[in-house]
């Protein structure tokens, strides 16, 4: 009897020492850890922290008088939240989107009931993985780095506090 209670007391131990193991293995690959997005053909990283859900496009209800990029709003379990085509804002040409894209909300903290539409996701990358590159001047505000991967691909970070700062992004309306 008392070698079972034993080997019950150790297989919990063993248990409590998994559990711990994988919750700071899981601290440590979220700090690594980015969405990648495909924002119109160029592939994005997205902090997980700026990311407050991912999921399929609702049904949008247009807004007259919006600039083109400006979807309209969504109907998230009673919140009506801010649609915004990424792509079109950031002045690519798509063919639209297919059953793959999907909405990011972005964080309240950083503008709440605010969303953005995607191609598709691409799955977490870790940043370990990645070659970083310089950025160019030229860049938009809302790039806060680029990557490249080992098979070339080029990364880039989306900045979620720039673009939500961006005076352009906040002026949905056609004035």
């Amino acid at each position: 009897m008392a070698k079972r209670i034993t080997e019950r007391v150790s297989l919990r131990d063993y248990q409590q020492g998994v559990m711990q193991r994988l919750q700071s293995a899981t601290t440590v690959a979220q700090v690594d850890a980015r969405l990648g997005l495909q924002i119109g053909n160029d592939n994005w990283l997205v902090d997980l922290a700026d990311v407050s859900e991912v999921m399929p496009v609702p049904v949008v209800a247009s807004v007259p008088l919006a600039h083109s990029w400006f979807k309209g709003v969504a109907n998230i379990r009673g919140n009506l939240v801010s649609v915004v085509d990424l792509p079109a804002f950031f002045g690519q040409q798509h063919v639209g989107f297919t059953l793959l894209a999907r909405l990011v909300l972005l964080q309240p903290r950083h503008l709440p009931h605010a969303s953005v539409l995607v191609n598709k996701m691409l799955g977490l990358k870790h940043l370990a993985d990645l070659e970083v590159m310089p950025l160019e001047t030229t860049e938009a505000a809302w790039v806060g780095g680029k990557y490249k991967d080992a098979s070339g691909q080029l990364w880039r970070v989306l900045d979620v506090v720039k673009l939500v700062n961006e005076p352009a992004f906040l002026q949905t309306g056609i004035a």
